[in-house]
């Protein structure tokens, strides 16, 4: 499988790639600047520029072109302000949408949060964040594409190890962002994700069996 991981220099993202590119998958890692790549090559994957927040969308179809599946992982970061909130956490998953449909390519996974909704009130930042993911949520669930939605609880620099609690809900609580990536890419090649939307934390179930039990 060929995976295009938007945000490909973050946390997730290179852990993901590492999973990926060790089980043989080809990975197309979309950045935005040219110094991001070197952590990326490392480890496998290609490094492709490309600033989502302000590329054409014809330059983000060109850059998933040959991808088998995409992977949301990008966002706009601590320190930013709502209007970021909407041009990546929004703005960039809804663009790589319309890319995939472009490109015939069904299989799209998303990393969104634990609280992501439209309808979220609030003038805060970490308010317009919620409604951010919630809107793009919302329209990868209408797009028609084979989607799955992940939402991580507290995201933690821990080891993983390999164990998760998946359920559409779940209490509040932390999960290693090891076990995240461990889950997005099991996700790619587990059909009961299709049209799924769980949240994940820590837990005692394996990452594969708790994945087949939704």
């Amino acid at each position: 499988m060929e995976v295009a991981i938007a945000g490909g220099h973050g946390k997730i993202a290179l852990r993901l790639t590492n999973l990926l590119t060790a089980r043989g998958d080809r990975v197309r890692s979309l950045i935005r600047k040219p110094e991001q790549a070197e952590p990326i090559t490392k480890i496998g994957g290609e490094p492709i520029v490309c600033d989502l927040e302000n590329a054409a969308p014809e330059e983000v179809a060109e850059a998933v072109r040959s991808a088998d599946a995409i992977v949301f992982a990008a966002g706009a970061g601590r320190g930013s302000g709502s209007a970021r909130k909407m041009t990546v956490d929004y703005g960039a998953a809804v663009k790589l949408i319309e890319a995939a449909k472009i490109n015939r390519i069904a299989r799209y996974v998303m990393i969104s949060s634990t609280g992501a909704d439209a309808s979220v009130r609030g003038d805060d930042t970490f308010a317009a964040y919620l409604r951010a993911k919630g809107r793009a949520d919302d329209e990868l669930m209408k797009s028609g594409l084979d989607h799955t939605i992940v939402r991580p609880t507290r995201l933690t620099d821990e080891p993983g190890d390999g164990k998760v609690l998946i359920a559409e809900k779940v209490q509040r609580g932390s999960v290693p962002r090891d076990d995240v990536a461990a889950v997005i890419a099991a996700s790619l090649h587990e059909p009961a994700t299709i049209g799924k939307v769980f949240e994940v934390a820590d837990g005692d179930t394996p990452v594969e069996e708790a994945l087949r039990r939704l």
